[in-house]
This record gives C-alpha cells, sequence and structure tokens, in this order.
C-alpha cells in the first residue's frame, strides 16, 4: 500500500450520482438543473469510472481556490463520501454532498456557483463547486493571499461553520492542514483512482487559543470539555442503557455545538472520527439532553417495559460520534475507541451488554431520526464491547432469562414456582428486561431455569443478579442434571457483584432437560433475586 494512502471505505454513491448530472455545471444568473429520464438501474449501467480529482481540480481552477485544501476540507468532513444528512441537533441544518455544505451555505454557494440547490446537494461536482465558490468568496472578503495555502485557514474555518474558537483551531490544525500534511488516496470500488491528495508541508496562519483541557473523572482517555446542557436525573433513577449517535457532522463541529448553551442539547461523550480523542460533555451521573423522545419498549424487544413514557435521557448515557448515518462504513479506529468507552460505562454503572441495552439513537426515535444507520457494524459494535470487558458469551453457551420472552425456548425457559415472586425492575443492573424477587422463607417455591443438551457434557454455570442491601447473603442456587439428581448447592452474596456473571462452578450433566433452581429457602429477613443463567 502506498505509505500514505488512507483506503475509502467505498465511493459507490458519489460515483453514481457523479453519472447522473453535468460535469462542468456552467455559472449562470439563474441556476438551472436538467432533468436526468433515466431509471436508477438505467444510470447504474452507463456508468463509467469517474476521477473526483478532476472535479476538484476544475473548481479550484474556475474559482481560483487550491484544489488541494478543497479535497483536504472534503476528507475532514465526510472522508470523500457522498452524505445525505439528517438533522440530528435542533437548529444545526443537514448536511450535504462531499463538503458537507448545510442550510444558508448550500443555497449562497449554488448560488454562487451558479448551480441549483438540488444539484449542489445531490451531484458530487456541483457540491465541490459550490463550496469552492463560497470559500472564493470567504478569501475576497478576508483578503486572503490566495497564492498561500497557509493563508486560506480563516476562511476554511469560516466555511465550517464551527463558532467555537478552541473548536475552529482543532479543526484547521488537527484535521484540515493535518491531512494536507500527511495526504491520501482514495479508489473506487473498482480500484480506479478517484481521489488523490499528496503531501504538503502547508502551515495554516490561524491561531490556536492554547486551552489545557483537564482528563475526564469518569473515563481516564477523554478530553473533559463541560456543556451547561444537562440537569439531574430523577431521584432513585438507575443508568440502564447507552445510547450510539452519530453528529451529522464533524468531530469538531459537534463537541463545539454540544458545549454551546444556546442549542439546548448536550451528550455524555464524543467520539472522533479516527477513534484518536474522545471528549466528555456531561458527567454519566447527570442527565444528558441527547435523546428527544419517551421510552417505548415495542421500539427494543419488549424490554425494561417499566420504563414506558419516561424520557430516554433519564436512564441512558448518550455518546456522539463523528460522522454520517448515511456512509457506508465506520473507522476501525472509531469503533474500536467507542467500544472501549462503552465497555468503561457498562462496568461503572452495571448496564447489561446486549443490544437492548446498547441501543442506536434512530431505534428509540424512529420518527425522526436513524443514526448511526445501517452501516453500524452492531455485531462488532457489541463484541468488542464484551471483550474488552470480558463477558463475551461463548457461540455454543445458552442465555435462560427471567422473562420467557428473551428464550428460545427449545434450548431454554424459565418456570416461575408459587405467588411469592414479583417481577421487578427497581434496581438497575439487571439482564434483558428485569428479573423476578421474592422474600426468603422457609419453603422452596423455587425460579427453575431449565436448559436441554443433546448429549451428556460438562457445562460451567453462570448467574445475573442485582445487588442490593436488602438481598440474601446465602442465596441458594441448586443444579440437577436430567435425571434429578442433584449436582451442587451453591449459596452465593446477592448484596455484592451485581450486574454481571457469576461463575457457580462446573458440572457434568446428562443428555435431555438439566435444570438450575434459586429457592427461597435460607436465612428470613431478606429477599433473593431470580435474573438470569448461563449455561457454557
Amino acid at each position: 500500500m502506498h505509505p500514505f494512502r488512507k483506503p475509502l471505505a467505498t465511493l459507490a454513491a458519489a460515483l453514481a450520482l457523479a453519472a447522473c448530472g453535468p460535469q462542468e455545471p456552467a455559472p449562470t444568473e439563474t441556476p438551472a438543473v436538467t432533468e436526468d429520464s433515466r431509471t436508477p438501474a438505467q444510470r447504474e449501467a452507463e456508468r463509467t469510472p469517474y476521477e473526483l480529482d478532476e472535479a476538484f481540480a476544475k473548481a479550484g481552477k474556475d474559482f481560483g481556490v487550491p484544489a488541494d485544501l478543497l479535497k483536504a476540507i472534503s476528507y475532514t468532513e465526510t472522508r470523500w463520501e457522498m452524505v445525505r444528512g439528517e438533522v440530528e441537533f435542533e437548529g444545526m441544518p443537514a448536511a450535504y454532498g462531499l463538503m458537507a455544505l448545510r442550510g444558508e451555505k448550500l443555497s449562497e454557494g449554488a448560488r454562487l456557483a451558479g448551480v441549483s440547490e438540488e444539484a449542489a446537494r445531490t451531484w458530487p461536482e456541483a457540491n465541490i463547486r459550490a463550496a469552492a465558490a463560497l470559500l472564493s468568496s470567504y478569501a475576497n472578503e478576508l483578503k486572503v493571499d490566495r497564492t498561500d495555502v497557509g493563508a486560506w485557514a480563516p476562511a476554511a474555518a469560516k466555511l465550517s461553520g464551527i463558532d467555537n474558537a478552541e473548536a475552529q483551531a482543532q479543526y484547521i490544525h488537527q484535521n484540515v492542514y493535518d491531512i494536507l500534511r500527511k495526504g491520501a488516496v482514495a479508489q473506487t470500488p473498482a480500484g480506479d483512482l478517484a481521489v488523490s491528495l499528496m503531501p504538503t508541508q502547508a502551515q495554516a496562519k490561524f491561531p490556536s487559543p492554547g486551552v489545557v483541557r483537564s482528563m475526564s473523572a469518569d473515563y481516564a482517555p477523554a478530553i473533559w470539555r463541560a456543556s451547561p446542557n444537562y440537569n439531574a436525573r430523577p431521584s432513585g433513577t438507575d443508568v440502564s442503557m447507552v445510547v450510539i449517535h452519530t453528529c451529522e457532522g464533524s468531530y469538531s463541529s459537534c463537541w463545539s455545538w454540544l458545549v454551546n448553551s444556546a442549542s439546548g442539547v448536550s451528550a455524555h461523550y464524543v467520539v472522533n472520527e479516527s477513534g484518536s480523542e474522545i471528549s466528555q460533555l456531561v458527567l454519566e451521573s447527570n442527565r444528558g439532553w441527547h435523546v428527544g423522545a419517551t421510552y417505548s419498549c415495542s421500539l427494543n424487544g419488549s424490554v425494561m417495559c417499566g420504563l414506558n413514557g419516561t424520557s430516554v435521557n433519564n436512564f441512558s448515557v448518550g455518546i456522539e460520534h463523528g460522522g454520517f448515518a448515511s456512509q457506508s462504513s465506520f473507522p476501525a479506529g472509531q469503533i474500536d475507541a467507542s467500544a472501549k468507552l462503552t465497555c468503561d460505562i457498562t462496568k461503572g454503572q452495571g448496564i447489561v451488554r446486549d443490544s437492548y441495552h446498547i441501543v442506536a439513537h434512530g431505534r428509540l426515535q424512529p420518527a425522526s431520526r436513524t443514526d448511526p444507520g445501517p452501516n453500524w457494524p452492531w455485531s462488532t459494535y457489541i463484541s468488542k464491547v464484551q471483550s474488552y470487558c470480558g463477558t463475551s458469551t461463548p457461540s455454543t453457551g445458552i442465555i435462560i432469562d427471567s422473562n420467557q420472552a428473551n428464550n428460545d425456548t427449545s434450548k431454554g425457559y424459565v418456570e416461575v414456582t408459587g405467588s411469592s415472586w414479583a417481577s421487578s425492575t427497581n434496581v438497575g443492573g439487571y439482564y434483558g428486561s428485569g428479573y423476578y424477587a421474592s422474600p426468603t422463607a422457609a419453603v422452596s417455591e423455587p425460579v427453575t431455569f431449565w436448559f436441554y443438551l443433546p448429549s451428556a457434557a460438562t457445562k460451567t454455570i453462570d448467574a445475573w443478579w442485582t445487588s442490593a442491601t436488602d438481598r440474601s447473603t446465602t442465596a441458594p442456587f441448586i443444579m440437577y442434571n436430567a435425571s434429578g439428581t442433584k449436582l451442587a448447592t451453591v449459596n452465593v452474596n446477592q448484596q455484592a457483584n451485581g450486574g454481571r456473571w457469576n461463575t457457580l462452578g462446573t458440572y457434568s450433566f446428562t443428555a435431555g432437560w438439566n435444570k438450575v433452581q434459586l429457592s427461597r429457602w435460607t436465612t428470613s429477613g431478606y429477599y433473593v433475586i431470580a435474573d438470569a443463567v448461563q449455561v457454557r
């Protein structure tokens, strides 16, 4: 691989759109669009390889803007993908195209370039030209020396739409001009050259605020950037969910928007595109303002239904990610850094590490959000979270939850005896959607976790419970094989080690339906908790 080649996930969307519109839209007094009457299949069949380099070069020449600067801004914003943004934060318009133009900037850029707004949103070359025309107008306004790439930094900062001085400096020095110095190359899906940015030693002529930031108290690798947009969680509320978002923009623009009191929104964390930096904006103990919806368990596998009708913000931690819901893939470094962060959050808050408790924003607010989009690698992500936390479940394992709806009853099911067991979500850190609780008494009346083995096997048994001071310190788990022979009784302290798997032991089970029972029969005055059992 070329020493400064950075593989692009795909340019398929950009290339397909490139064949749909004019390659060189000429400036006119009244923008006009020629409608393309071909079907999508016809357009794809007639598509030919298109080098975006030509579009950057042409726009740069026509508007007197360094083509390499246009490429660097595009890479910083979208990794050279044609994005179709959505509104993630109220007040911040959606971004479009290779240059992530949004709102008034898209409209003004299209006007200056002599293309329609629709073309600027959907055609790569028109989008580039709109950005180049706007950047050129800023250069005139700021009296930029057009021959000096470093002198263009203030114009690039203005194009970004970032108002925060620290974020502007980060965007210019650590993103746009950093990629100018490093260079990058992208190819089409067919392997043809699409964009090449050769390294240059351009130095941005732009101030640095020199802000010294402390590190996060909750997550040591994160930088602390306080947002005023938060409040206290409702009394007695346990954090039981991590919500995954995309910023619909760059990392710098994202955190700077969220620390602005006027925006009225926030998230607990923001992860940058490469995974090299994370900002914490709100303490995990406080209520961030990142989901504009009340919870409905019908949208989330019918788990945690006791929270229906309450704000998702009450019981969740929100993680924003630099990028877009429409992008074709996410950088491996970003996914890895985010998974480590989520692992840490789940450890600290006792959150179950599954797809019902680590959830997409779009799942919880489907009427107006889709992030993090269809290409977020959920299986890989959850596996990474579990791996970093040391709680990954072997593919041969069986988990029997206290909620029958979460079980594959051909492999395992739960059976409740007696009327004293109450379904509850009062204490956070439960597996699945809740747990059963019962007062201890001189009677067995167990909850039984049945599991089927096609042949005799030695298996390790783990149990999950929630911890509190009223729990039994001698809760009796009893293991039986399929013939009904008792293998062992293990008394556990349920005042400790809640919100995770706890190993009960390894035993030789027989073919057929084996079982693990949690009995009520132990020291009186406490509660025993039947949540979930894992067989591995």
